[in-house]
């Protein structure tokens, strides 16, 4: 285990994942876009290496390392049954010898594929919610962590999505990295869940670079983020500031839409890029519309941010189901191919 301490009264950070992480060109899907070959980047933030990878590791550096620095013993964080933070959450712990308890929404049964394969791989215990909303979510969670105390044990409270103004500053860091990879970037695309991510990038970008796309994790994101970037910069930063795309969520969060299942298509088929159906994909979406609407541009550097979620995806059965009817062919499966009308991209 390593900590690295900040000298600046804040808790040590602890080191889980591999930094920097890639920025790579994709040009075959920047020109399927309408943009030019060379201004559509990707932030490889889903190859951190801990746990599946992805953007909550980042965060989890910060908040584990508050916990560590007040002794705990356990680990206490909630979420949907397909949540990356609490796989992440898992994985964290395992890393650093402590356990895990995930305070989930909903019941046994209701998935037993995807992340929750890896929660249970990695050690964590789960606790079912039931049906509730995420105050009452929390409120369990602060009770699990009363009883836990109770049998000894030192609990750290995570927030939900480990979002909180500390952990946002592993979001912060990536802003700063991001500028030593492309100074010349005009935006960042990214998708808006808890808010952690988003805001980090804003207090170390500027809101006018950073587009986020929400997903349905929460009620208000536009006031959410605003008061995480106002916690990290020490200045107001009013919802009105910040540019971001609410047309994406459909009839919810674990809805798949048509645009989602397009952009899962378009970025698997382009570059060989996988997304997943709730975050990644919804930003690819809401990256697509940005482009189609004038929001975005050719000719000025675009960075998508790849937050992860990979497991996600195989705990979704519409994507799941939607992408296995690709590989239905009656007959023969060659009598509708053609050859491709464009030559291979090649490196120069």
């Amino acid at each position: 285990m390593v900590t690295i301490s900040t000298g600046d009264g804040q808790p040590s950070r602890t080191l889980l994942g591999s930094w920097p992480t890639p920025l790579e060109p994709m040009p075959r899907l920047a020109r399927a876009l309408g943009l030019g070959a060379d201004d559509l980047w990707v932030k490889r933030d889903d190859l951190v290496g801990l746990g599946g990878g992805g953007n909550k590791v980042r965060k989890l550096e910060w908040t584990c390392g508050a916990a560590l620095a007040d002794g705990a013993t356990v680990l206490v964080t909630t979420g949907a049954p397909q949540s990356n933070h609490a796989r992440l959450t898992a994985a964290s712990g395992a890393r650093l010898g402590l356990d895990v308890v995930l305070v989930l929404a909903g019941g046994p049964g209701s998935s037993e594929s995807g992340n929750l394969t890896l929660d249970g791989l990695f050690g964590a215990r789960v606790v079912w919610a039931g049906d509730v909303g995420k105050e009452e979510l929390a409120s369990i969670a602060r009770h699990v962590a009363g009883t836990l105390r109770d049998r000894g044990a030192v609990p750290a409270l995570i927030p939900f999505g480990g979002s909180s103004v500390h952990g946002a500053r592993g979001y912060a860091e990536c802003g700063q990295e991001l500028l030593t990879q492309a100074a010349d970037l005009a935006t960042v695309v990214v998708a808006l869940g808890s808010g952690g991510t988003m805001a980090g990038l804003v207090a170390a970008l500027g809101p006018e670079r950073v587009l986020g796309v929400d997903v349905g994790a929460v009620a208000d994101p536009g006031r959410v983020v605003s008061h995480l970037v106002s916690g990290l910069s020490g200045t107001h930063c009013p919802p009105e500031s910040l540019r971001i795309r609410l047309d994406q969520v459909g009839s919810g969060y674990s809805a798949l839409t048509e645009p989602v299942m397009t952009a899962l298509t378009l970025a698997a088929r382009t570059e060989g890029m996988v997304l997943d159906p709730v975050y990644t994909g919804r930003a690819m979406a809401g990256l697509t519309a940005a482009v189609e609407a004038g929001d975005i541009t050719p000719g000025r550097r675009t960075v998508f941010l790849h937050s992860g979620g990979l497991p996600g995806l195989f705990g979704h059965r519409p994507a799941l189901e939607r992408a296995a009817a690709e590989l239905a062919v009656d007959g023969d499966p060659l009598s509708t191919w053609e050859p491709s009308s464009r030559a291979p991209d090649r490196p120069k």
